[in-house]
């Protein structure tokens, strides 16, 4: 999919900022701050920002509209993990030329690229191969992209999927950037403690939408020195975690994912959105098309109930996979930014959260986010590509040598705890 190239300067190259914002007003940081709910907020610029930040272009901008836009077309989609070396070759091969190695972060989610690999001279088949790794590994990070400018960022996002407009969210004022939303915080935006549970936080980005994103690439021009990381928490793995029955049942359920709670909460900052927002059906289950994994696709951001059960049972089973999304220690994965990283992950098979720890710091990104194709449920994805859908933890015995744990005796199980 081609992507215009902006006719404008890029300030994006400049020495990375860590820290606090610069204000032109000399108020204290509790002063003169905004409660805001990080349950409903991406971001705005909430006060006066200093004149000299070299990424003002980029800070977040609603520009007025008079009518909303139509809605988006349906597409063909063909996901670039089918045309990855099974093993990576192509990206290997780039990474270790530039002094690099692929290294996991967990067994279950998140994989580092070392070295000094620059995105931007990434060709077509290397990209293939890290859609694939980004697939497998949920999420996939790059240090010290310093040089990555938002077109190339537009362009490597355009190589995964079309680019999603967002219908309410800021973009840079720049102008020419609809396809990138801005995720922007400063010492005039403050966290408030009693709008939100931390569980509450997990989610994927755009569940509403009738082909919701799939890899997904964010890089932050601006951290704090400390705090504001970023969790992913993998639904391969949650699925993985329960029992054949539980997994059965949730096999058999949709649920409805709605954006009028996301654009509700926009209406002070925008009269008239981009489009009109929309309600979808996805199954609780869908297969990934290029593993074949299984995955939870649920997350309390845009899904309100399950579909065709009573009230008490959909809100408990919707509680019970939110809390499993954000306890699942083992197959979670931290990130602690430095500027100029980049994150690229898949949100068809994770969700994932910020710790919103860090006021009053400023923390500025840009995200660009190619849309892929409409969840299949695990009947649906059997039915039309005659493959078994897969349980990653089976293949994580088989890759171990081991079978699975046996069934359960029915007694009594010691209880106890070792430290």
């Amino acid at each position: 999919m081609p992507v215009a190239t902006a006719s404008k300067t890029q300030t994006q190259t400049q020495e990375p900022l860590k820290g606090t914002l610069k204000l032109q007003a000399a108020t204290s940081a509790t002063d003169e701050a905004k409660l805001v709910d990080p349950y409903n907020y991406v971001g705005e610029v909430l006060g006066a920002v200093d004149t000299d930040y070299p990424y003002a272009e980029f800070l977040p901008h609603n520009p007025p509209r008079t009518e909303s836009g139509p809605a988006l077309e349906p597409f063909e989609f063909v996901d670039r993990g089918h045309f990855a070396d099974p093993g990576y070759a192509r990206l290997r091969a780039f990474v270790e030329a530039h002094g690099g190695r692929i290294k996991d972060l967990g067994i279950a989610i998140g994989t580092v690229i070392e070295g000094d690999a620059k995105m931007e001279d990434l060709g077509k088949d290397e990209l293939d191969d890290l859609a694939l790794l980004i697939a497998r590994r949920g999420v996939v990070y790059f240090r010290k992209q310093h040089t990555l400018t938002i077109e190339k960022q537009r362009e490597i996002g355009a190589h995964f999927g079309p680019l999603h407009t967002h219908p309410t969210y800021a973009v840079p004022r720049r102008g020419d950037l609809d396809d990138v939303v801005v995720v922007y915080t400063d010492r005039n935006s403050r966290p408030d403690p009693y709008a939100f549970s931390r569980a509450e936080l997990f989610h994927s980005d755009v569940t509403y939408e009738i082909q919701p994103p799939g890899p997904t690439i964010l890089r932050l021009l601006t951290t704090p020195e400390v705090g504001n990381d970023t969790l992913w928490s993998s639904g391969t793995a949650l699925y993985s975690s329960l029992s054949r029955y539980y997994q059965q049942y949730l096999e058999s359920l949709s649920a409805l994912h709605t954006g009028f709670n996301q654009a509700a909460s926009r209406v002070g900052t925008i009269t008239v959105p981009r489009r009109e927002p929309i309600e979808t059906v996805h199954p609780v289950v869908r297969v990934h098309p290029v593993t074949g994994h299984k995955a939870i696709f649920v997350n309390p951001g845009f899904v309100t109930r399950i579909i065709g059960v009573p009230k008490a049972e959909s809100d408990n089973t919707l509680a019970f996979l939110r809390d499993g999304f954000a306890q699942q220690t083992d197959a979670t994965v931290r990130w602690r930014w430095e500027a100029g990283d980049v994150a690229l992950w898949d949100n068809r098979v994770t969700t994932h959260s910020a710790t919103f720890d860090a006021y009053p710091s400023q923390r500025h990104g840009l995200r660009v986010t190619p849309l892929a194709e409409r969840p299949l449920s695990v009947e649906q994805y059997e039915a039309q590509t005659g493959k078994k859908a897969i349980d990653y933890i089976e293949e994580r015995y088989a890759l171990l040598g081991i079978s699975g744990p046996k069934s359960d005796e029915g007694k009594t199980l010691a209880g106890g705890f070792r430290d």
